[in-house]
């Protein structure tokens, strides 16, 4: 198990990625929320079942599948729903969490997340590093990688941001990913903090 578990967050377009690919190639363990959150939705019915119940019905196909087109189009446009969809999902991750967690032997582990404190993830780490960008680098990069519109980027960041935890972690370190000033360098010296 490791002994220090750090998370790697910010919103959509900031940079948690390009941190994580740098860390995954240093060697570090990283847990990648979404990904795992994805997977987790596939696989487990109950889930499947409870977003068809709760949400939408037409977003699980009759192969039961899951349209995640359909899915975000509904949540990102209703709060409601996107909270309904975090509670019926947040709880799964963190138990998955844990389990991977239990199994790395490193001294550090990794875990990205747009999310840390909706998610209540934040209590499950050890420090945390923030991931920095100005909005319009962030809405630039999502519409180029993902063809989204720019209103359907402020959606999504307009969602991540709504949620404003009563107190933040106690070790936040910030990394700024602006396009002028090198990450890498800013990975290292926390690695050696």
């Amino acid at each position: 198990m490791s002994e220090k578990l750090i998370a790697i967050c910010g919103g959509i377009g900031s940079g948690k990625s390009i941190v994580s690919r740098c860390l995954l190639a240093m060697g570090y363990p990283v847990y990648d929320c979404d990904r795992n959150a994805k997977k987790l939705m596939d696989c487990n019915r109950t889930i499947r079942d409870r977003i068809a119940d709760e949400i939408a019905g037409d977003v699980i196909g009759h192969d039961g599948s899951i349209d995640r087109h359909r899915l975000s189009e509904i949540v990102f446009a209703d709060a409601d729903a996107l909270s309904l969809l975090n509670n019926i999902v947040h709880g799964a991750v963190r138990d998955d969490l844990r389990q991977w967690v239990a199994s790395q032997t490193g001294l550090v582990a990794f875990v990205e997340t747009a999310i840390l404190y909706e998610s209540r993830l934040d209590r499950e780490v050890d420090e945390v590093w923030e991931i920095c960008a100005p909005s319009e680098i962030r809405i630039e990069r999502v519409m180029r990688r993902s063809g989204l519109t720019e209103e359907q980027v402020l959606a999504r960041m307009s969602a991540q941001d709504s949620f404003v935890p009563e107190k933040h972690h106690q070790c936040v370190n910030v990394i700024v990913n602006d396009g002028c000033v090198p990450v890498l360098p800013q990975i290292e010296h926390l690695l050696k903090q």
